[in-house]
């Protein structure tokens, strides 16, 4: 196991990294209700305060240049709502998506022009697309896309952003080809395999199309689920 990310007693939460090695994590240090901070992997520097707020925050993503880090927040009055804050300059958070519903997991495409989450806003958990405008606020640009069919959560692009993936209400895997570009078009949806998926973000895909995916085995409740840890990761960022 590597070194704590921030040193102490308090759990670590919803890391995600980027391109360059840069780790964004939620923690409720000094009794916060979960801020975000951030830490070079390996590096030696003490973690940085990257967002603060009374309210409760996860890291979903890094756009794919480095530039902003998209995060979800609870608020108790609206639920979860989709933010994006800039790593650079004044660091002022911008809402993305702030609605009644309750919206998540976003994820941006490979050219950071798109994002794909997760909300409820028709009544059950679906999978949208919404074209990303860091210049304005909201930075959800117009239009959207249903990306789902009958149900659906935690959205993930194909390393070349021909493709979203997300898995359906009753665990199966779903593949929908998309073309992107000035103008945005998803397909049809189609079932690639069953899974029995385990923790908030359970699954990613490898640049070859491979899934690793964190399953429930048959006999869960019997047996603890195994873990499995990865040493010299942050060399898989160089390539």
């Amino acid at each position: 196991m590597g070194p704590r990310l921030n040193p102490g007693d308090t759990p670590e939460l919803s890391g995600v990294v980027s391109a360059d090695g840069r780790v964004a994590f939620t923690s409720a240090a000094n009794g916060s209700a979960g801020d975000i901070y951030l830490r070079l992997a390996g590096g030696v520097e003490p973690p940085e305060l990257l967002v603060k707020s009374g309210m409760a925050k996860h890291p979903n993503d890094w756009s794919p240049d480095g530039k902003y880090l998209m995060y979800d927040e609870h608020d108790p009055k609206q639920r979860q709502d989709l933010w994006v804050v800039p790593v650079d300059g004044d660091r002022k958070p911008i809402p993305f998506l702030v609605t009644a519903a309750d919206e998540t997991l976003g994820r941006f495409s490979p050219d950071g022009k798109w994002v794909a989450y997760s909300s409820d806003e028709s009544g059950r958990r679906e999978v949208y697309v919404r074209g990303f405008a860091p210049d304005r606020s909201p930075a959800g640009a117009v239009g959207q896309w249903q990306i789902s069919a009958a149900g659906g959560d935690k959205p993930r692009w194909s390393r070349d952003g021909k493709e979203i993936f997300y898995i359906a209400l009753d665990g199966m895997m779903m593949a929908v080809p998309v073309k992107s570009g000035t103008a945005f078009a998803p397909g049809v949806a189609a079932p690639l395999f069953r899974t029995r998926p385990s923790g908030y973000v359970p699954y990613d895909v490898t640049p070859d199309g491979r899934f690793l995916i964190a399953t429930l085995p048959d006999d869960a409740e019997q047996k603890p689920s195994p873990i499995t840890v990865l040493l010299n990761w942050t060399a898989e960022l160089k390539r």
